[in-house]
């Protein structure tokens, strides 16, 4: 079965203002992340990349089309399935607000019982995600081969609960895993498992040094800015 690369998107407008986007329309990249999009295509360069499958929010548009004009032919695939959660009335909302509302302990500590007012929950998020990977999974080995590697281009929620299911984590376990803006998944498919080789890989290792404010306890709903 197919190797998937999963990209986040490059850092966005809503990440640096510390807003929850969601499904807000026109949420760009930043200068930053227009960076990082620009360094994708020689991160993977060598690889070969058979199909390329695309949330439909603009700041995932964006961060693919540096790689699409490099290699010319390459063709993105749009698939609402794997569009940021629908955070419903949260959307649009700074994440300073909203850590103090009653739903975030869920969000953070109890996420397979969450569910966002006027939105869905992250049980329904995590299953039209996965349901979408099977999908492609079946339609690039039937297309390219069994060897083949394609990549998707989504949000730091979505890639976490994909990687969850891979490693057979019961959602609840899915905010201790970190995905910065524009880094790298890889999911190997096989017939019997799963197998995660990169999770969210950036090259950078700054956010790893200390901060001047902690980091805390709590996971970025939504994948947060990455390193400052």
């Amino acid at each position: 079965m197919p190797t998937l690369i999963l990209v986040r998107h490059g850092r966005s407008t809503a990440n640096t203002a510390g807003v929850l986007a969601g499904w807000t329309p026109h949420v760009a990249l930043d200068e930053r992340g227009a960076e990082q999009a620009a360094a994708l295509p020689g991160r993977l360069e060598g690889l070969p990349v058979a199909e390329v499958v695309t949330s439909p929010l603009q700041r995932c548009q964006e961060t693919v089309r540096p790689l699409l004009d490099a290699r010319p032919g390459l063709v993105a695939h749009t698939d609402e399935r794997i569009g940021e959660c629908h955070y419903g009335d949260w959307s649009g909302r700074k994440l300073a607000e909203l850590k103090d509302e009653p739903l975030m302990e869920v969000v953070q500590a109890h996420p397979s019982a969450a569910a966002f007012p006027g939105g869905e929950s992250m049980r329904a998020m995590q299953t039209r995600a996965a349901e979408a990977v099977r999908e492609w999974n079946a339609r690039v080995e039937r297309d390219h081969g069994a060897d083949a590697v394609y990549l998707m281009c989504s949000h730091g929620d979505i890639i976490k609960s994909l990687v969850a299911d891979a490693l057979g984590l019961h959602l609840d376990l899915f905010q201790r895993i970190s995905v910065e803006p524009c880094s790298v998944t890889a999911i190997r498919y096989t017939r019997l498992r799963p197998f995660l080789v990169r999770l969210g890989d950036t090259g950078d290792f700054a956010s790893l040094a200390p901060r001047e404010e902690p980091a805390g306890d709590d996971a970025p709903v939504g994948g947060g800015a990455g390193a400052p």
